[in-house]
């Protein structure tokens, strides 16, 4: 049973003028919107499909994209930012996917620092965020971000190596007109969020949702673990920790395991 995406039913929950595609099936809708980035397509070009037979994850992982369960899209936007602010494009694709899961459905969303969203303690959505330097380098030329949501169970299950941090927005195959309006949502919240980005409102809910602060996590960091405390978030989304020693540092990539146990 398909999901029900199309181009047409997505508009007509739409607030903002964005250049939609939608493609039952593509390789990764990050890899086909940098293509087109690079042929010259403009700020609020979208790219949405029901299935990726290459879907990336952070860290050069595959992300698992089966047919008609999830919804995967990519995000076009030019933005007049200095490298070191594309962490921004993350969290306000972070707090726009909570916000649009919580608008279509019963469920809470948190965050884990930096890129996951999360309902009832399971992971629901990744995002990944690439970008190319402009040619004097001081500025981003483009940035695509990438979104896939688990909305149902796929028909044969998760893998093995996620099923148990793995779950899905619904339990069951929602109506179509749900699955549209949750896309129109996010893309408005991302657009609202990505034109006000100077505004704190975004960065402040990312910390309220934030489900490691406080907490003891390791950070994977290429060959290093990090074993730390969540302390907090600052202005430039980057997560401060505090080591077993005391001593306090700001973290601003890596991947995020929580503690089982935690005191």
């Amino acid at each position: 049973m398909s999901l029900g995406l199309s181009e047409a039913k997505i508009k007509v929950f739409l607030k903002n003028d964005l250049d939609i595609h939608f493609k039952e099936c593509v390789s990764s809708t990050n890899t086909k919107l940098v293509e087109l980035a690079k042929a010259g397509a403009g700020e609020g070009t979208v790219l949405i499909s029901a299935e990726q037979t290459a879907g990336k994850g952070r860290t050069g992982k595959s992300f698992h994209s089966p047919k008609d369960s999830g919804v995967y899209l990519s995000i076009l936007v030019r933005p007049d930012f200095n490298p070191e602010d594309s962490l921004f494009l993350t969290t306000i694709a972070a707090v726009a996917t909570a916000r649009a899961i919580e608008s279509v459905s019963d469920k809470e969303a948190k965050i884990k620092w930096v890129n996951d969203v999360y309902v009832d303690g399971k992971k629901v959505c990744g995002i990944l965020t690439e970008s190319a330097l402009s040619p004097n380098a001081e500025k981003l030329d483009y940035a695509i971000v990438g979104i896939g949501i688990n909305i149902a169970p796929p028909e044969e299950g998760f893998p093995d190596d996620i099923k148990n941090i793995a779950t899905t927005v619904f339990d069951q195959k929602p109506d179509s007109n749900i699955v549209n309006r949750l896309v129109a949502h996010l893309l408005d919240y991302f657009m609202d969020y990505y034109r006000n980005y100077e505004s704190s409102s975004c960065l402040e809910e990312y910390i309220n949702r934030s489900n490691i602060l406080g907490d003891i996590i390791t950070i994977n960091k290429g060959n290093m673990k990090l074993r730390v405390r969540a302390i907090d978030i600052d202005s430039k989304c980057r997560l401060i920790v505090k080591d077993e020693k005391g001593n306090m540092s700001k973290i601003s990539y890596g991947e995020v395991s929580i503690d089982i146990q935690n005191d």
